[in-house]
């Protein structure tokens, strides 16, 4: 089974650009729909951004315009380019991959912290 692993979490101040990525353990070409989510403490983890294995993208309207989402298939890696970055971004941030086949398929990374602050 995929294994994820997210990295690049940190520390930025509002207006403030970083990028996540989510490294899996095999080749992601065939994992159907990779995406992340994002958890406050206390809150439901909710719906970030999405990329199909046809590099259809899907965004919460709360990003879109300021994060984009992109796999690096020869790195079997995804990302999250986060710009503009807003204090209500400030969340764990989590990788998931969907593979759909004989029976579905969802695996979680373990997450990675972001915090926007001035």
């Amino acid at each position: 089974q995929v294994q994820l692993a997210e990295s690049g979490g940190g520390l930025v101040q509002p207006g403030g650009s970083l990028r996540l990525s989510c490294a899996a353990s095999r080749g992601i070409s065939t994992i159907n729909v990779m995406g992340w989510y994002r958890q406050v403490p206390g809150n439901q983890r909710e719906f970030v951004a999405q990329i199909t294995s046809a590099s259809i993208t899907n965004y919460a309207d709360s990003v879109k315009g300021r994060f984009t989402i992109s796999t690096d298939n020869a790195k079997n890696t995804m990302y999250l380019q986060m710009n503009n970055l807003e204090p209500e971004d400030t969340a764990v941030y989590y990788c998931k991959a969907v593979i759909l086949g004989i029976r579905y398929q969802e695996i979680w990374g373990q997450g990675t912290l972001v915090t926007v602050s001035s």
